[in-house]
């Protein structure tokens, strides 16, 4: 009989920008300060992509040749590689293929996966889908944000949550059971209202009136985002567990997307998880949308055994949620 074809995280790989923005810079920036930040959100700091001419590949494409070097091949081994990101280089084209020019990837296929800070979830979930075909042995998914560029740093409600990093993972075949099990994810276009950006779309091109009226920024109605957020990302995360006949003992790690520490714990407690179960370190690199995810995975791999059950679960824009469970692989 032959074993059932999985997707299997084989390596991952992560990258940070050096320059820290601290709730202290904010204080200087816009009407807050540290302990209100802290309390409401859980950031300390965030960091920000600084120089001329960087975009989201500059972060993309270092975590991908960080993966390649832990996973010991050459670039040149890829077959697709799927950015997940809102903060793409360019309208066109995809800076999927912007990283693999980069970083000499010359025979992957890639393209640009955009669902807000659900995006990492629905490219493993794609990645995932084309490994089960058959037709792929190395597909990397990145997720690269430079929230940077579209926040706007004199509105005090969204200025304190985002930053800029990137994180990839490789999905390789596998028949031992580990590695993408099951996924349920969710999207809700009525939400649109709540959580966007007005102007650069064919909606509403970029024009000397939208660039005056601020609308190439993120809008966010933070009290109706969260509260949809918590009630999402909990619902879906414990129907997983359920149709998957687990419990938070059976869970090793929850790799929660990092928006708000409160919606972090809402989750958590739905399933039944104790805090040292939860990766969190939205403390230090605040919301990096696409990036947070695979942001957990990098700083905690050392930790994550082969068998493992791990679930990956986030809320985003649009709106787009979901959870994931994964059967760590390495």
């Amino acid at each position: 009989m032959t074993q059932k074809l999985t997707a299997a995280i084989t390596a991952v790989g992560g990258f940070v920008p050096e320059d820290k923005l601290t709730n202290k810079d904010l204080e200087k920036m816009v009407d807050t300060n540290d302990e209100w930040i802290v309390t409401r959100t859980g950031v300390s700091e965030r960091r920000i992509l600084k120089g001329e001419a960087k975009g989201a590949s500059d972060m993309g494409a270092p975590a991908v040749l960080d993966l390649c070097r832990k996973r010991g091949i050459d670039p040149i081994e890829i077959d697709c590689l799927i950015c997940c990101t809102v903060t793409p280089d360019m309208m066109f084209p995809a800076t999927a293929n912007i990283i693999c020019h980069k970083i000499g990837a010359k025979n992957a296929w890639g393209y640009d996966l955009q669902a807000a800070c659900s995006g990492f979830l629905y490219g493993v979930t794609t990645g995932a889908a084309l490994i089960e075909s058959g037709r792929y042995k190395k597909v990397v998914v990145v997720g690269a944000d430079k929230m940077s560029a579209i926040v706007d740093y004199s509105d005090r409600t969204t200025c304190i949550l985002f930053g800029d990093a990137a994180g990839a993972i490789l999905l390789e075949p596998n028949t031992e059971g580990l590695g993408v099990l099951d996924s349920i994810l969710k999207s809700d276009g009525s939400g649109v209202s709540y959580l966007h950006m007005k102007a650069g779309g064919s909606l509403k091109p970029a024009s000397i009136e939208t660039v005056t009226a601020k609308e190439h920024f993120i809008y966010q109605e933070g009290p109706a985002v969260f509260k949809f957020a918590v009630k999402g990302m909990a619902d879906v995360a414990g129907e997983l567990l359920e149709r998957n006949q687990l419990t938070g003992d059976d869970i090793a790690f929850l790799a929660p997307h990092q928006a708000n520490k409160r919606i972090i714990d809402a989750t958590a407690q739905r399933m039944g998880l104790s805090p040292e179960k939860v990766m969190l370190n939205i403390s230090r690199y605040g919301n990096t949308t696409s990036a947070t995810i695979p942001l957990c995975l990098w700083e905690w791999q050392s930790k994550l055994n082969k068998g493992d059950n791990i679930v990956l679960a986030a809320f985003g824009g649009g709106f787009t949620w979901g959870a994931t469970l994964i059967k760590w692989a390495y």
